[in-house]
């Protein structure tokens, strides 16, 4: 029992990297292509790529509640910290949600579409830059006592290095939502993603490359796991990793194929997650709060994997399901009526 007592927090960590991946790979692409409505002036042009997302941007954003939700079960004493940490940047991730939620509906059925298109494009880029700066502050970490409740102040957040996290995030989405259009698209407005993909690849890049040099000098509580040995060898392999996916997508972009970007974007999320993974664990918040200090009970993690063991493979059917049937190019702005 011990033993098990030790495992289900590991295997709750493991589950909670898999929600957050498949989050941030399929409502990545869903926000990266509502930032990139803003770059659009002709308002058919908008509704195509608005379109390109009718029928899976709720599915993509459910992950995100499957995080949320599972990360509330497993480790209740690390939700309640995070969000009482995080509690702007997380408010302001919902308002961007609405927006875009709101703005979708009422777009087709308004007269002004241009107030509801940067309306979906302004939601996207806050709910995308509040992301970026809640992954920032969870790395810089979180000021807690010694039973875990929060102590520190409400703009902790707020820092060079967030910022950068954030900035970086943006164009990661603006990134794999350019490769997603690339698939949806064709013509001129295909050309100006391949373009666009190509650009965000390379400020991804730089992005990524900054904030690697700027961890070990602001981020003091991550430093010494990066250089501990043997771990620095995995933290070493983890950016060549991702390197090689980069110059592949770079590769496939240049080549004009179609699906092949996209899935070299999706590798490069991936290659990142594990690499955050990587970085944090055992810590659900770095080096304050172990996966083991915050687990539930035991009942409580053996219920909801019951639970997840039923519902998760039912959500995997459901959006590969729905992916199938609306796959192919979007052509016009009345797709889907």
């Amino acid at each position: 029992m011990d033993t098990l007592e030790r495992i289900l927090p590991i295997v709750w960590f493991g589950i909670i990297a898999l929600f957050l991946s498949i989050y941030l790979i399929t409502d990545g692409f869903d926000l990266g292509v509502g930032i990139l409505t803003l770059r659009r002036k002709n308002e058919e042009e908008k509704g195509i790529l608005i379109n390109t997302l009718s029928s899976v941007w709720d599915a993509n954003e459910t992950w995100l509640v499957c995080t949320g939700g599972a990360l509330f079960g497993a480790f209740p004493l690390a939700y309640a910290t995070i969000v009482n940490a995080l509690y702007i940047p997380i408010t302001c991730m919902v308002i961007g949600f609405i927006l875009r939620a709101v703005a979708f509906e009422f777009r087709e059925h308004s007269h002004n579409k241009t107030f509801w298109s940067f309306a979906f494009g302004g939601g996207s880029l806050l709910a995308t830059l509040s992301q970026g700066l809640i992954l920032g502050g969870v790395l810089a970490g979180i000021k807690v006592d010694s039973t875990g409740a929060f102590i520190g102040g409400i703009w902790d957040w707020l820092n060079l290095p967030s910022i950068l996290v954030a900035l970086t995030v943006m164009q990661g989405y603006v990134m794999i939502g350019a490769t997603y259009l690339i698939i949806k698209t064709e013509g001129e407005l295909q050309k100006t993603y391949y373009r666009t993909a190509l650009l965000s690849t390379w400020a991804t890049v730089i992005g990524a490359i900054l904030i690697t040099a700027a961890v070990p000098v602001y981020y003091e509580n991550i430093r010494d796991r990066l250089f501990h040995q043997p771990e620095v060898f995995i933290f070493a392999l983890i950016p060549i990793l991702a390197l090689l996916a980069v110059s592949r997508l770079i590769y496939s972009i240049n080549a004009r194929l179609e699906m092949t970007p996209f899935i070299w974007a999706v590798v490069v999320f991936l290659i990142t997650t594990v690499g955050l993974a990587f970085v944090i664990f055992p810590y659900i918040i770095p080096t304050q709060i172990t996966i083991f200090e915050a687990a539930s009970s035991f009942s409580s993690q053996v219920l909801m994997i019951t639970f997840i063991g039923f519902f998760v493979p039912i959500m995997l059917f459901y959006n590969a399901y729905l992916y199938r049937v609306f796959r192919g190019k979007v052509v016009s702005s009345h797709y889907g009526e």
